[in-house]
């Protein structure tokens, strides 16, 4: 999508982004525990959190969220966390370009790899994160409330320094 703007998340953005990740998740609802979900559709309250803790991005066209990605630092890892694109977006790149920037983030900062965990059931989404160079990873969260998980990794070649 050409006149899709990425840039960082600020306070007056909280609402939407609650509202993103339900819109997001909530197709695949019933393959969640009912604590699984409420992990991943976030409220408001948690959404703020993690903007306290890391970067959140958003990708807008004009005045619309299309999707959102947030990250936060652990040691030479940055885990990526709360990755959404609105499902009649998927595939037009949104998620890919969302992507793009928290790598760039973690090239500038340092950071030897990224890391996410993600279900086994979102298969568009695993299919991106492959397509962009993430491979399954031995070790990590493999239970979310009940929900399983995998954890994928990717290496970064570093040369910002």
């Amino acid at each position: 999508m050409a006149d899709v703007k990425l840039r960082g998340a600020v306070p007056e953005d909280v609402p939407a982004i609650a509202s993103l990740l339900y819109a997001s998740f909530v197709e695949f609802r019933p393959l969640y525990t009912p604590e699984g979900f409420e992990a991943t559709a976030i409220t408001t309250e948690e959404v703020l959190g993690r903007m306290s803790e890391g970067p959140v991005w958003l990708a807008v066209q004009e005045d619309s969220l299309l999707g959102t990605v947030a990250a936060v630092a652990r040691g030479p890892v940055l885990y990526v966390r709360g990755m959404a694109v609105l499902p009649s977006l998927r595939g037009k790149g949104v998620g890919e370009a969302l992507l793009k920037a928290v790598e760039a983030f973690a090239m500038e900062h340092g950071h030897t790899t990224l890391l996410l965990t993600t279900t086994p059931f979102l298969d568009s989404a695993i299919r991106l994160y492959e397509r962009f160079g993430f491979s399954r990873a031995a070790g990590g969260d493999t239970d979310l409330n009940g929900t399983p998980l995998f954890t994928m990794e990717k290496r970064l070649s570093n040369s910002a320094g």
